[in-house]
């Protein structure tokens, strides 16, 4: 089965002013929990840091596994988007 490519919106409090431990901390916490479920079913791509928030990019099979992944890693997963396409400045064209 293809993974899908979701965004997911986390609530933190205060993310934006962790420091690059803290932070390091937190990717570790997340890929344990990713190890855990499997890298046939999540994968996380990557993620913008905003000041009480995160959006993180994330290929999974279906937004349960997102679930999962939230209540391993105990980072809320408030909005999950799956994204159906994307564009950019040369889509224009």
């Amino acid at each position: 089965m293809a993974l899908k490519k979701y965004i997911i919106e986390r609530d933190i409090p205060g993310v934006g002013k962790m420091n690059e431990g803290e932070l390091s901390g937190a990717a570790n916490t997340s890929n344990d929990a990713l190890c855990k479920i499997g890298a046939s079913d999540i994968q996380w791509v990557e993620s913008y840091v905003a000041d009480d928030k995160t959006f993180c990019v994330y290929l999974a099979k279906d937004e349960d596994a997102i679930r999962k992944h939230a209540e391993l890693s105990g980072f809320p997963a408030n909005k999950i988007t799956e994204v159906k396409t994307m564009i950019d400045p040369a889509t224009a064209q």
